[in-house]
């Protein structure tokens, strides 16, 4: 029997333009198509709590859909990921002097990675986060140049992909699952799919 066959009844939609989200889904042999919402407002209450950020925009990302979506058996999987720095929220830099700071706020230092990820259906919605620690080595000022220069921080929380160079050469150790740091906690999500 194919995993996931209690899902096979809805057209599953990635709500998330991420190629590592994208890829992630491939690898447990989801059949789904892509369609990000557009134009989401991804600002949250002022007191929320770092950990309790993801959950919340992935949720603010679900309710972007129409109603109409969610009909003829549509399952929506939305998530969010960020990176909590001493008590800071990390989200994806703007610019390379950004990417330089949180880099080298990152630098030498653990920090924690959070994705929060919601799935919607026309009669149910659940959502879960995952928390994954991460252990630094220290960076000098030439990795942390090389790394913006040549390879994309632009579009990743904490301006860094564990899966390219700097996850290579700067990672000493992590506590929790690799694939949520890359922003889909993949086994979890699994488990949570063979629920619904």
């Amino acid at each position: 029997m194919q995993p996931l066959q209690n899902i096979s009844k809805y057209n599953v939609i990635l709500g998330s333009n991420s190629p590592r989200r994208k890829h992630l889904l491939n690898l447990i042999g989801l059949e789904f198509t892509v369609d990000a919402p557009q134009n989401v407002d991804e600002t949250y209450p002022k007191h929320t709590l770092p950990e309790e950020i993801p959950v919340y925009l992935s949720r603010l990302k679900a309710k972007a859909y129409t109603e109409t979506h969610l009909m003829n058996k549509t399952l929506l999987i939305t998530a969010d990921t960020v990176v909590i720095a001493n008590n800071q929220v990390l989200g994806k830099p703007h610019s390379k002097e950004e990417a330089h700071e949180m880099l080298a706020m990152l630098s030498g230092n653990t920090h924690t990675v959070t994705t929060g990820v919601t799935i919607t259906t026309e009669t149910k919605s659940l959502s879960f986060a995952v928390n994954t620690i991460v252990q630094f080595t220290t960076l000098s000022l030439e990795e942390i140049e090389y790394y913006i220069a040549k390879y994309s921080p632009f579009d990743k929380a904490g301006a860094y992909g564990i899966q390219e160079w700097i996850g290579c050469i700067g990672v000493e150790r992590i506590d929790g699952s690799f694939y949520n740091v890359m922003g889909l906690p993949i086994c979890k999500l699994y488990q949570m799919l063979k629920t619904i």
